[in-house]
This record gives C-alpha cells, sequence and structure tokens, in this order.
C-alpha cells in the first residue's frame, strides 16, 4: 500500500515531534511505573489497577506509532507568496452569503482544526478554495444547503 503525503507546517510538524517526544521520554515511562505498582498491590489476575494500566501503555504505544508514521510522512507546506492563488499554507479571508467575513489558512488534515481557522485541503470547503483568486466565488454544498463564499484576500 502507497503512502499518502500529509502536508503540514512546520509549526505542526513541530507539535507532532514534541509530542512524540514527550510520549517516549515521560509517558512511557509513566505507565511503566503504574503496571509496576499494580503488579506489587495485586498481582496481574483480577487487577483493575493492571487491566487500566495494560490499557494505557497500549494506547501510548499506538499513538507512538500513529506519530512516528505521520512524522515520517511529513511534507513541509511551503507558503508561496505573491502567487495570487489559494494554496496550501495560504491564510485566506472569506466573506459568505450572510456578509460575514472569516479568515482560514488551509493547511494538512492532520492540522485542520477549523475553531481555529484552520480548514483541511481536503475538506470540502478546502478542496473548492484551492486554486482560486481573489474575487472568486466558490459554492460548497453542505447538508444546511449551499456555501456561498467569496475570496477577499489570500496572503
Amino acid at each position: 500500500m502507497g503512502q499518502k503525503e500529509l502536508f503540514i507546517t512546520k509549526e505542526g510538524l513541530k507539535k507532532l515531534q514534541a509530542e512524540l517526544n514527550y510520549l517516549r521520554s515521560v509517558r512511557r515511562q509513566e505507565v511503566a511505573e503504574k503496571i509496576k505498582r499494580a503488579i506489587e498491590v495485586g498481582g496481574t489476575e483480577n487487577n483493575a489497577e493492571y487491566e487500566d494500566a495494560k490499557n494505557d501503555q497500549a494506547f501510548v504505544e499506538g499513538r507512538i506509532l500513529t506519530l512516528e508514521n505521520m512524522i515520517r510522512k511529513a511534507v513541509i507546506i511551503n507558503q508561496k507568496t505573491g502567487s495570487g492563488r489559494v494554496t496550501l499554507g495560504s491564510r485566506v479571508l472569506l466573506r459568505n452569503q450572510d456578509g460575514k467575513i472569516e479568515q482560514f489558512v488551509i493547511v494538512g488534515s492532520a492540522e485542520a482544526n477549523p475553531i481555529n481557522g484552520k480548514i483541511s485541503n481536503e475538506s470540502p470547503v478546502g478542496q473548492a478554495l484551492l486554486g482560486r483568486a481573489v474575487g472568486d466565488e466558490v459554492e460548497v454544498p453542505t447538508p444546511a444547503g449551499v456555501l456561498k463564499l467569496v475570496v477577499m484576500e489570500i496572503s
């Protein structure tokens, strides 16, 4: 199976690396201590504390594998200024059909956080905006109906 590239900003990659470092250097040790204490108190048979600690260990190890894979597939988004078109890394000022102005940064799916103004290039809005220029109007089908957006500014 081919590896899908993971588009991410430098800031986003640093966050993933910091989380991975924390899990490897701090969290693994905490979970190991929790397992050790649980075994000392009640062994491994019918011990809820031990089972809980083993579940924590499985989660931590799974997250480490996920982060390692994400970092391996990471492709840094290089924001191209002055292209006049929406690309990965672009900050886009939009006006919706109600006249409300919103600003978003187009990021890869790993960093998407619409509440914080980061939308994925794979989302319907992100896909509709890619390649657009100032003044372009896009229509995005949503469950609530068609969302009409006008590109006001690209930086």
